[in-house]
């Protein structure tokens, strides 16, 4: 933009700002105020900060530095003058706080009375020669206000003019007083006249002090006005179902109210009781606190208090603990709100009879139906929303007492309204977002974004914490002003470990498996490819990545499926990457209705990442009673919904999983790539030897690799890279053995290096035996 048009631009914010209070697009100002060099041109952007922020706080301390900025860079700036001119009379309001007196008692003797009136006389002189400078000061202020038409900043200084004025005449009647009061006790006779004068002055100076902070109290703008509970939920981002929602409940209860008071008979009461549901950070406390409000604003309950509790306080360990922490904290609601979060876990599933969770709900239902508290406390249940309908519907005496009406699901926040929950946390610190910090921000809620368990509100909130944290650590005598505003990029960036080498390179660095490498790199290509025709507008063929691994033990299925899940990472296509190992016993359960929930707990650690099944065709059994085709079907329906958010890998012997795959026809659909993992050569699994005892910085004898290549061409030593790295470890074993039982060895240190045909033999030879 070139300079005639930006200087139109602000032109237009100024405008905007004097008419409406606020900018349009605040985004576009702080941008360009990131970005500006020009002096004139900060000054005035400045100055518009400054004048938004004092239309919600006339006093606001950060807008008069930001004028004394603007000031600084552009001497000239008229606006910011005149606005400068609404906090100078502010500090202004100790100005009479000298005039203290000590009390003149008649009784005191006359030494006593000589110095209590030279402290009249010292007090008067100090205040008056500092009055007398802001006479001429506030005359000037006021005939400046009057001259821009401000009627408001215009009075004020009227007012205190006048004040001030009436206050250095009276305190120069009090001056003088005060000196033919001293006289008269220096002299042989005094009279009670003097001391009369004295009090009299005395008195009209103490009414003009109060005069004094009266006008300040009367333009004090510190002075909180308490927002109405509907007011506040309004403003909150998002939220718009749940708003809508609770608007009603709020109209409703005032309709029952006027009804109530006009005297028509209302016999069933809406129940205050109400289940919040949602995922963490969506605000279910912070509705909680505001229905408590809203029930207290319009009577319905004597108080707002919200008494939060959770099982650890409820549940105890002991009969008749539970009962006694239960009925102890409904006392303390009485009036209130009773807030159990994560109610869901007073039910816990399977729970043995020393669990007291079930006491807890049960007395929780009769006091809330008892004639001594019933229908004098509310209770909001909350907690994720699958547990909580599971819960309720476990509980039917629980369910009763919460109609589905006063039911609220909380959903997640889009991308964009947890951008502007990051302005609001960072505008709360008096920071800005530059739009690459929201970018940033935006791509770190995306990497966050991986299961239920996602923050929110509360993950965003710690992200914009932790730039100003990082900010703040690496900041050192900054005496930019404009630096302390801004939230940048680099105060979001993540500080990534470095890894050893990338994924493509641990893949080529893998022995043998040329094919099934060349495979997967190709399939990496078509993902990189696929992913920047997306980001291009481009249509985009589905990408299948579900993959079965088949091969005999020890052939690097594991070892390419951890490099698997790196390489989707590297491509963006896996937020984490992580590779979570399972076999039949992290699934399945032994009985009717856990294993399910067992193979969801899995799949949830695996999101964003790689679910690898070893020996997966050990899930399909012909056995009645089995639990192994529930696996199946609960993978089959969490991998659909779940999409590109989980890969799954199962690993096997070719027959066996071909088997499997058969079983269910959604398990196969779901599995379009097969990559075979071929028996080691014997010169593969030497070279995998090798490689494991240089990492330790050992190395084999010619003798001993020759003596090894001859062993591994043996039908017992064939193609199982485990073995040999079990191997290895043996021989060392046998190295050590064989130096420490030789007292007198020479040249330890070149010999520990060596790994020997004798070692290699002693080996080989136990395992044949």
């Amino acid at each position: 933009m070139n300079r005639e048009l930006f200087l139109r631009q602000i032109q237009q914010w100024e405008k905007e700002v004097k008419e409406k209070g606020e900018i349009f697009n605040q985004g576009e100002l702080i941008t360009a105020l990131s970005k500006e060099t020009n002096p004139i041109f900060l000054s005035k952007m400045l100055t518009i900060i400054a004048q938004s922020r004092m239309q919600k706080k006339k006093q606001d301390q950060l807008a008069y530095t930001l004028l004394n900025k603007a000031l600084q860079l552009y001497p000239n700036n008229q606006t910011a003058k005149e606005f400068l001119m609404q906090f100078d009379w502010i500090k202004l309001k100790d100005l009479f706080s000298v005039l203290t007196f000590p009390a003149i008692r008649e009784t005191d003797n006359r030494t006593a009375k000589k110095k209590i009136a030279e402290q009249y006389i010292e007090v008067c002189e100090s205040f008056l020669l500092e009055a007398e400078e802001k006479l001429d000061e506030f005359q000037s202020k006021y005939n400046l206000s009057s001259s821009q038409l401000n009627k408001e900043l215009s009075h004020i200084y009227k007012q205190l003019l006048e004040t001030l004025t009436e206050a250095v005449q009276e305190v120069s009647y009090l001056l003088k007083a005060a000196k033919e009061y001293e006289q008269s006790i220096i002299g042989v006779f005094h009279t009670s006249t003097y001391y009369e004068d004295l009090k009299q002055h005395l008195a009209k100076v103490e009414n003009l002090k109060r005069n004094w902070q009266e006008l300040f109290t009367q333009y004090d703008d510190e002075t909180h006005v308490e927002e109405h509970a509907l007011d506040q939920l309004n403003e909150l981002i998002g939220m718009e179902t749940v708003k809508k929602r609770v608007n009603d409940f709020y109209r409703f209860l005032k309709y029952q109210k006027q009804r109530k008071e006009l005297g028509f008979t209302i016999k069933d009461e809406l129940s205050l009781n109400m289940v919040i549901t949602g995922n963490p950070g969506t605000g279910k406390t912070t509705i909680a606190r505001l229905l408590a409000k809203i029930y207290h604003e319009l009577g319905v309950l004597p108080r707002e208090e919200v008494i939060e509790t959770n099982r650890t306080q409820l549940v105890g360990s002991y009969v008749g603990q539970t009962e006694e922490n239960v009925r102890s904290i409904v006392e303390r609601s009485i009036g209130g709100v009773l807030f159990i979060d994560e109610a869901y876990s007073l039910k816990r599933e399977g729970q043995s009879g020393n669990d007291y969770g079930q006491v807890a709900i049960d007395t929780l239902v009769s006091l809330m139906t008892s004639d001594e508290f019933g229908g004098k406390f509310a209770v909001i249940l909350a907690g994720y929303p699958e547990e909580m309908r599971n819960f309720l519907d476990a509980n039917p005496g629980l369910r009763s007492r919460f109609p589905v009406s006063n039911m609220i699901h909380l959903p997640n926040y889009s991308n964009e309204e947890l951008i502007q929950i990051a302005e609001k946390t960072a505008a709360e610190n008096d920071y800005f977002l530059t739009e690459e910090a929201k970018t940033e921000i935006s791509h770190r809620l995306e990497q966050e974004q991986v299961d239920d368990t996602f923050g929110n509100a509360r993950t965003v909130r710690n992200i914009v914490l932790e730039a100003i944290f990082k900010k703040g650590s690496r900041q050192e005598n900054e005496k930019n002003l404009i630096e302390f505003m801004f939230l940048k990029k680099e105060d979001f960036s993540v500080d990534v470990t470095q890894k050893d080498g990338s994924p493509s390179e641990k893949l080529n660095q893998l022995i043998g498996l040329d094919q099934l490498k060349k495979e997967i790199q190709t399939l990496i290509s078509f993902v990189k490819m696929q992913q920047f025709r997306r980001n291009n507008g481009l249509p985009t063929v589905p990408i299948q990545l579900h993959s079965v691994f088949t091969g005999n033990p020890g052939t690097g299925k594991t070892t390419v499926a951890k490099i698997y899940a790196e390489l989707l990472k590297e491509c963006g296509l896996l937020k984490r990457g992580h590779l979570v190992v399972t076999s039949r016993a992290d699934f399945v359960a032994g009985y009717v209705g856990q294993t399910a929930g067992k193979t969801k707990k899995k799949i949830r650690e695996a999101l964003g990442g790689v679910l690898f099944i070893d020996e997966a065709y050990s899930l399909l059994s012909h056995s009645a009673g089995d639990f192994g085709k529930e696996v199946i079907d609960t993978l089959v329906d969490e991998m659909t919904k779940h999409n590109e958010n989980l890969v799954v890998i199962l690993a096997g012997y070719p027959g066996e999983m071909n088997e499997l795959l058969e079983s269910n026809p959604g398990l196969r659909s779901r599995f379009k790539k097969f990559y075979y993992f071929p028996d080691y050569t014997p010169e593969q699994i030497l070279e995998i030897m090798l490689l494991y005892a240089n990492k330790y910085q050992y190395q084999f004898t010619d003798e001993s690799k020759e003596y090894l290549l001859q062993t591994l061409s043996r039908e017992q030593f064939k193609g199982n890279g485990r073995l040999a790295v079990n191997l290895v470890d043996e021989i060392i074993q046998a190295q050590s053995a064989r130096l420490m039982n030789d007292e007198g060895i020479n040249s330890l240190y070149e010999k520990s290096l060596w790994l020997e045909a004798g070692d290699v033999k002693a080996v080989i030879e136990n395992k044949e035996k």
